[in-house]
């Protein structure tokens, strides 16, 4: 070999390095042939590969087939990556900052919407899609104006000046809007000088049609132009209710999805956001059949994308990734060592906060003081399956320590402890949640072999997906801000950071 071919192996081996270590996504800076026409960007909020893992690892032991034998359907998605997640100011990240991360491509602090540290506005890869004549909606099953959806089309400073983020909502123009609720519709809450509005009165007035029932939703067509669907029941601050709480009235993550690639199907292309916001919710309460249920709405919605993609085989991106961990979700628990009973999860019938409203809070309502754990025991036992005396050897039956834990969270339940408590043993136990709910919750994901160590997130890398039109480009290791710029190399944009005028 030449010293001519040595220099410029060691030259370019240098330029990559450099490229690495600035975290400079090599891979989105390629030109691509064609542009994907079509695009989703599937979110699970909190969703990384414990999160992966465990509800594959559930479906098996359901389906009673050896573990490892079941896979999503995102796992089977060609291009596979995995990306950090720090913030600018934190190596801990939130939704904020992280979403900001992938519609904007730049690093920013927790809290901040679609801006930089220094607060000034990044155009986002939905309203560079939108300038490029793409159709654009954005769904996502917590609130319309929460941190996710919100970094897609708003420009604030804190992720909790929902009623300016819902008004910029409004401003965007976006084809459709779908899933949860507004939190702030009149501006309550709203920062100091902020002109308030009211936001369904002024969405109308912008165009959009508002669709507040599944029968309504379900008609829906693309002659009916701009819409927001907002689900018909509310679980939780303005959310759309856990997947294991629906009824047959409410709307999933997927049929959302269908509805708006139907609506917004045309030659012009679209580029849809979904986020299944709840999987993070579960998390944070440490909910493992809440979490795994809400994925799987999530992975529905993968093959639902997919499903599209039979018709448009060449343009169609379709791009799964979570947005950061929650809950440090752990495959592996002490008291189990080495063994895993995934089949326990199925014993479970309600989320926490379902089990909260349906029987904690109006039991202690009626009962104003008098409070009897013998009382609560049936639904203890209907609701999360457990056996409070039987053979010790059937995994249900409780244990004398989990008993006692049980009916030490009913006496902190009664007692109102859960909120705002300074003492750190309780928030190490509890998280702030109901006592009672949470420690059920716990105590039968332990028994499955899973743990937790957080009720917030985590600074673990997240799995990225990719398959179709220029998936190519998610395989790797890179860093979130490197989403933004892959999606718009994919779409045939230039994937450098482009400021906006927004104010």
């Amino acid at each position: 070999m030449s010293n001519r071919i040595k220099k410029a192996g060691l030259f370019l081996l240098v330029v990559i390095s450099i490229a690495l270590i600035a975290g400079i996504g090599l891979a989105a800076e390629t030109k691509v042939s064609k542009p994907a026409k079509y695009v989703f960007l599937i979110i699970g909020d909190g969703m990384a590969q414990p999160q992966r893992t465990s509800t594959e690892m559930y479906l098996a032991a359901k389906e009673k087939k050896p573990h490892g034998s079941v896979k999503l359907a995102m796992s089977q998605l060609p291009a596979q990556g995995i990306f950090t997640t720090f913030a600018a100011n934190s190596i801990i990240p939130d939704s904020a900052d992280t979403a900001t991360a992938m519609a904007c491509g730049v690093k920013t602090n927790s809290g901040m919407v679609g801006v930089t540290p220094e607060g000034k506005p990044v155009r986002t890869v939905a309203e560079i899609a939108k300038e490029k004549g793409m159709k654009v909606g954005i769904i996502s099953t917590v609130s319309l104006d929460h941190a996710t959806p919100a970094c897609f089309y708003a420009h604030q400073k804190s992720r909790n000046n929902y009623h300016e983020i819902a008004q910029e909502l409004v401003k965007s123009g976006f084809d459709f809007f779908g899933g949860g609720g507004i939190k702030d519709p009149t501006g309550k809450k709203a920062k100091e000088g902020t002109t308030k509005i009211n936001i369904w009165d002024a969405a109308k007035d912008a165009g959009y049609k508002l669709v507040k029932t599944k029968a309504d939703f379900e008609k829906l067509t693309a002659q009916d132009g701009k819409v927001i669907v907002v689900n018909e029941w509310l679980q939780d601050s303005a959310a759309m209710p856990y997947t294991m709480d629906r009824s047959d009235k409410d709307m999933s993550l997927d049929s959302l999805v269908a509805k708006a690639a139907e609506m917004l199907d045309g030659p012009q292309g679209f580029f849809i956001m979904a986020e299944g916001g709840k999987v993070d919710w579960a998390c944070h309460a440490n909910d493992a059949v809440a979490t795994i249920n809400d994925m799987i709405d999530v992975d529905n919605t993968v093959k639902v994308a997919l499903k599209f993609a039979e018709k448009h085989p060449e343009e169609t991106l379709i791009v799964v990734a979570g947005d950061h961990e929650t809950g440090g979700m752990t495959i592996g628990f002490a008291g189990t060592k080495y063994a895993s009973y995934y089949e326990v999860l199925d014993n479970q019938k309600m989320s926490y906060v379902e089990f909260t409203d349906k029987v904690i809070t109006p039991y202690k309502k009626s009962k104003s003081g008098d409070y009897k754990f013998e009382d609560v025991q049936p639904a203890i036992e209907k609701e999360f399956g457990f056996k409070f005396q039987g053979d010790p050897k059937d995994m249900m039956v409780l244990q004398p320590y989990e008993i006692a834990q049980i009916k030490d969270a009913f006496n902190r339940s009664m007692a109102g402890e859960q909120e705002g408590s300074k003492d750190p043993l309780i928030y190490l136990l509890y998280g702030g949640y109901e006592p009672l709910a949470v420690t059920l919750t716990h105590i039968l994901n332990q028994k499955a072999g899973l743990g937790w160590t957080s009720y917030s997130h985590t600074g673990l890398p997240v799995t990225a997906s990719a398959g179709g039109a220029n998936a190519e480009l998610f395989s790797g290791y890179y860093d979130n801000t490197d989403i933004a710029a892959k999606l718009k190399t994919a779409m045939g944009v230039s994937p450098d950071v482009m400021m906006s005028s927004a104010k």
